[in-house]
């Protein structure tokens, strides 16, 4: 019986070690940082590379990092049914034109899925959803703000029940923004709706798994968890 054959390495065309492409695509991502920041900084640690190398690692890997990331977590919490979701949209300019941002956060603050469309109507509302919920699984309640999108998405999907709408209660998205408007800052906006889409996915991933809540744990927990989402990055691909 022949032995099933190992995946080829991702890495194997490039002559750069994989863990300098991973730290490239980490400081890209994770940090508001331009592409020629992270070129600078890099130069500093020794390595010698230009700003496109940047954009090409970031393109080329940041989906497959971010894939392997959100595969892991999902197949974790595929179980877990007591969930509290969010939904919220968000306007990002693009070449001038207004464009939306879906957004579904869960009751930790870590960001599900992100979906961009042209318009916030019903036929976009229930794109988003179907795509959340086959992805991750029903939750037991869904909090939104009062966009009657939402509503009638929800009544066709049959969980128009579960839909909850509160002057602040859907705060916890509404504050998941924050990150994800610093990072547009520094790329100084987008050009197209499939770069939108992919950063938003990529950027959605690597902040989930890097995001401790150190504000509500003590320092020693904190640097456990910080030391754990670091060697599951690295061990990405591997």
């Amino acid at each position: 019986m022949p032995r099933p054959r190992k995946p080829a390495s991702p890495f194997r065309y490039f002559n750069s070690a994989p863990e300098v492409i991973r730290l490239v695509v980490l400081m890209y991502v994770r940090f508001p940082l331009s592409l020629r920041n992270v070129e600078d900084l890099l130069f500093e640690r020794g390595i010698d590379l230009c700003h496109e190398t940047v954009r090409l690692w970031w393109n080329r890997f940041g989906p497959l990092f971010a894939g392997e990331v959100r595969r892991q977590r999902v197949s974790r919490m595929r179980g877990y049914r007591h969930w509290r979701w969010h939904l919220d949209e968000m306007y990002v300019k693009l070449n001038g034109e207004m464009v939306y941002l879906w957004r579904a956060v869960d009751q930790e603050g870590e960001i599900l899925e992100s979906y961009v469309t042209k318009t916030r109507d019903k036929k976009a509302a229930l794109a988003f959803m179907k795509k959340a919920l086959k992805r991750h699984g029903s939750p037991e309640a869904i909090t939104t703000d009062g966009l009657r999108s939402y509503g009638a998405a929800l009544s066709e999907l049959g969980n128009r029940e579960k839909q909850e709408v509160g002057r602040w209660a859907n705060n916890r998205v509404e504050n998941s923004h924050l990150p994800f408007r610093r990072r547009e800052r520094a790329m100084l906006r987008f050009r197209q709706m499939r770069t939108l889409q992919k950063f938003a996915s990529v950027h959605a991933n690597v902040h989930n798994l890097f995001n401790h809540e150190r504000h509500l744990v003590d320092r020693q927990t904190y640097k456990q968890r910080r030391s754990a989402a670091l060697a599951e990055w690295q061990a990405l691909a591997s």
